[in-house]
């Protein structure tokens, strides 16, 4: 270490790595450890570099002043508690190839804070990343064996067991034992000759730490045999029933509703439908002119992601917020879809084509952009409504990775409603993904919005392996109610591969081609 470590506690960044930074991490390693590990072949450049590869979101740094002061390295796996695991097993001799991603348990295969910077809580800071990983990935539990350097010291007049058990209550202190403990580890068991360790006398505590946002159902839904990974996913279309209200609780309440269905049927996503939000011109003048009573609902945005974050992070959920009328700096109004997560972060995604009723009625204005969420589940996207219709836009998606394309949508009668039906089956069927609608039910007695006519499901390609009529689910037609769905990922690129068609291999680029004049913009979601 080149910096001088002063007595007040450093500002610390803890970020993941980047492939520039092994060669600081070996040193670290060695400064810490010493070179036994190094020569063992256990941790050196080329090793830390498969484990960045096989799993970049686990590997994290902390960062004091742009030196690099301490570390962690983790992989997903699937543990039968049954059997003992050594090091080599569970980390592939450091290569971490036995990385499962569908796997329930976060092992925590190193971590190290340099000797100068012991004593700022580093270590606590950087199983705040860990943590962050087990709840993004809805793992069980995170585990870890533990080195007791401490032990050599009362050898003479403890085991290793009555050891850990005197540090567990206090009455010992051990610089490793203890940092785990800090971090909300329980002890399971001591582990004898896990890998060679002579200041611990090859001793080591099985850590264990539950994740307490655990959702078990979620979990197996995911999850699967190692050797036949399929990712799966349950998604819930609300299909929103428009009525009178007399003030934002009371459509929140309405909005609950649909949240904790989503949540007691285990699904991962939520879908709400267009402008659902215009239920609140029920509580406005009958004869308030259409630009003003819009302008109202935009100033109502702040209240909108604010309950909606709150959803999201207290359910664990994926939720597309629908859409909703978006006052922007440049003055104009935008239809706006919200993506809120689970940890509290909110996306967004333009509507890109304006119906006439829009730019007449309330001077909507077309939005900017289109994205691809990379999210744990998968990659999804947002077409609001009428921009499902325009098959440029879904296929420039799928071309990026989309594998589901979300559709919050309203209309106000049945030959509406079918354009958007059988566009979104056209764009399943063209694109080999999956497509997800979410519609208004209902009248409402205000003409700003009076009609409402919805039928949301859930579709998919049409081939052998999916449903005869490509339709995993859909609901009854225009009620109050929700269409909830499993969607199989692996089995749609399968199906890309192997299919009866295979329309994405198939295009005649030598005859046209499709190019997105702006960049589609990937977003890794948290």
């Amino acid at each position: 270490m080149t910096s001088k470590v002063k007595k007040d506690k450093p500002e610390v960044i803890i970020r993941n790595w980047k492939e520039k930074d092994i060669p600081a991490i070996v040193k670290l390693h060695e400064d810490v450890y010493g070179h036994v590990y190094s020569k063992a072949e256990l941790y050196n450049k080329r090793k830390y570099r498969m484990q960045f590869k096989k799993f970049p979101e686990g590997q994290f740094l902390a960062e004091v002043n742009g030196e690099i002061v301490g570390y962690a390295t983790s992989l997903i796996v699937q543990l039968d508690d049954e059997n003992p695991y050594r090091y080599p097993e569970l980390s592939g001799s450091g290569s971490f190839s036995p990385h499962t991603p569908s796997g329930d348990t976060l092992y925590g295969a190193d971590i190290a804070v340099h000797p100068d910077y012991r004593g700022f809580a580093i270590a606590g800071e950087i199983y705040k990343g860990r943590k962050s990983i087990i709840k993004k990935f809805n793992l069980r539990r995170m585990i870890a064996y533990g080195r007791i350097p401490g032990y050599p010291e009362h050898m003479d007049k403890l085991t290793p067991e009555e050891y850990v058990e005197q540090v567990v209550k206090g009455k010992i202190k051990d610089s490793a034992l203890n940092a785990h403990l800090k971090a909300g580890y329980k002890v399971k068991k001591v582990v004898f000759d896990l890998m060679h360790d002579s200041e611990s006398m090859d001793y080591c505590t099985y850590l264990e730490y539950l994740n307490p946002t655990f959702k078990e159902k979620r979990s197996l839904i995911t999850g699967t045999p190692a050797n036949r990974p399929v990712r799966r996913i349950r998604v819930c279309a609300a299909q929103y029933l428009m009525r009178p209200v007399k003030s934002w609780r009371d459509m929140e309440k309405n909005v609950e509703f649909f949240v904790e269905t989503a949540d007691t049927y285990d699904s991962h996503f939520l879908v709400m439908p267009e402008y659902f939000t215009a239920q609140m011109f029920s509580t406005m003048p009958r004869d308030l002119d259409p630009t003003k009573a819009i302008q109202r609902l935009a100033g109502m945005e702040d209240k909108y992601i604010a309950m909606f974050k709150r959803f999201a992070k207290k359910h664990q959920l994926y939720i597309v917020g629908g859409s909703t009328a978006v006052l922007r700096k440049d003055g104009q109004l935008y239809n706006v879809s919200h993506f809120f997560t689970p940890r509290g972060k909110v996306y967004t995604q333009d509507k890109l084509h304006i119906t006439p009723f829009e730019r007449e009625m309330w001077n909507i204005r077309p939005g900017h952009g289109l994205k691809v969420f990379d999210t744990p589940m998968g990659r999804v996207a947002i077409q609001v409504c009428y921009d499902i219709e325009f098959p440029e836009l879904a296929r420039l998606l799928a071309l990026t990775g989309a594998e589901v394309i979300f559709v919050p949508f309203s209309t106000d009668e049945k030959k509406a409603y079918h354009r958007i039906r059988f566009s979104a089956h056209a764009r399943s069927v063209e694109n080999y993904i999956y497509t997800v609608i979410a519609g208004n039910a209902g009248n409402l007695p205000n003409r700003q919005y009076l009609l409402n006519y919805s039928q949301s499901a859930i579709i998919t390609p049409s081939d052998f392996a999916f449903p005869p009529h490509a339709v995993a689910a859909e609901a009854d037609p225009n009620v109050e109610t929700v269409v909830v769905g499993e969607l199989a990922l692996s089995n749609l690129a399968k199906q890309r591969e192997v299919g009866s068609v295979k329309p994405l291999y198939d295009r005649r680029t030598d005859i046209f081609e499709l190019k997105s004049k702006i960049p589609i913009e990937i977003i890794h979601v948290d």
